[in-house]
C-alpha cells in the first residue's frame, strides 16, 4: 500500500464490526492509514492493525 494509491480494505472496528472500504492513501504514519473514503468522499483514519484485508481496487486476489 502507498500514497496516492487506491484500494480496497476489510476492517474491524473498534466495536468488532466487519466492514468493507475503498480508499484513496493519502499518508501512512505510526500505524495509521490517512485516507479518503471514495464513497462518502470523507477523509477516514484507520489502524493497520485493524486492517484483516487489501488489495489494490479493481484486482480479484487479496495482497
Amino acid at each position: 500500500m502507498s500514497v496516492g494509491q487506491i484500494v480496497e480494505i476489510v476492517y474491524q472496528d473498534k466495536s468488532g464490526k466487519i466492514t468493507q472500504h475503498r480508499i484513496e492513501v493519502k499518508g501512512m504514519k505510526d500505524g495509521r492509514i490517512r485516507a479518503t473514503c471514495l464513497t462518502t468522499g470523507a477523509p477516514r483514519v484507520f489502524l493497520t492493525a485493524n486492517i484483516l484485508a487489501w488489495q489494490p481496487a479493481g484486482t480479484r486476489h487479496a495482497v
